[in-house]
């Protein structure tokens, strides 16, 4: 059951991935008709964008609209937006004032194949139409907007990257203070994608906070299981591997009352703690 589990969420992946490689092709800019493309932005932004990734957080959207009783074209643009607004902070988070990143994805980061400059302003254009996208969920416009300003702003996700960057150079933090930056930093935009998904679907208020504590989990987890896979902080890797699978399992906990619905949010949730293992 559990390789026929395995390809199943493979399949799903592939094709959720394919859609929403789609729609971001459609929604991405690609200069004038005449060619004109001051600065090589919208190169830039769809070099960004569409340069590779597993598309997890906008697979999250979909499925979690789905866990909801709604369906993947009501989702789809809330998908979109959550993976142009990731591109974004992986564009800032790269630059030589953050991380000082050269390589993302086997390939140049956008400021070494861009200039810097062109970066910032990719970056910037990829999170204004990140909201510009979620125009198209009509009347649950507003809502998501809050939900993903929110989750996106100084109070979550940006204020993870400071606390980041605010850690003397090759500083150890200690585990729940490693916890909170996850939270802030993955968690945050893990939960965004879940609640937007549940806001598509027309989700009451319940099941709303159901999937957006299921992404905040999930969210930390997979930065645990990130980190475990990569080497870093290796003084954690005992604590962090117990995190992931009880961070895991009670973010599976979550979905009991959503049903089959729910399958591949649950099956997702299974492939990260079995990484971390």
């Amino acid at each position: 059951m559990i390789d026929d589990d395995g390809a199943w969420l493979d399949r799903w992946l592939l094709e959720t991935r394919a859609t929403v490689d789609a729609e971001l092709d459609r929604v991405l800019p690609r200069g004038s008709a005449a060619g004109d493309d001051p600065g090589r932005l919208c190169e830039a932004m769809r070099y960004a964008v569409l340069g590779g990734g597993k598309r997890l957080r906008p697979a999250i959207t979909l499925a979690a609209c789905a866990a909801a009783g709604g369906t993947r074209a009501a989702a789809l643009p809330a998908a979109a937006a959550v993976e142009l607004l990731h591109a974004y902070t992986l564009i800032h988070d790269d630059l030589p004032a953050m991380d000082d990143d050269d390589e993302r994805r086997g390939r140049p980061t956008v400021h070494i194949e861009f200039g810097e400059a062109s970066a910032i302003l990719a970056g910037d254009a990829l999170l204004t139409a990140a909201f510009a996208t979620l125009a198209a969920l009509g009347a649950a416009t507003a809502d998501a907007v809050r939900v993903l300003g929110a989750r996106a702003g100084a109070g979550e996700l940006l204020a993870g990257q400071a606390r980041d960057l605010a850690l003397a150079d090759n500083a150890l933090p200690a585990l729940p203070l490693l916890e909170r930056i996850h939270a802030e930093k993955t968690g945050a935009l893990f939960a965004a994608a879940a609640e937007l998904g549940a806001i598509a679907a027309g989700a009451g208020d319940d099941v709303r906070a159901r999937l957006a504590a299921f992404g905040m989990e999930l969210g930390i987890a997979f930065q645990h299981a990130d980190d475990l896979a990569d080497a870093d902080h290796p003084e954690h890797a005992p604590m962090a591997r117990r995190r992931v699978a009880e961070l895991v399992a009670h973010a599976s906990a979550l979905l009991a009352p959503l049903g089959d619905g729910a399958r591949p949010l649950r099956l997702i949730a299974a492939r990260i703690g079995a990484t971390a293992t």
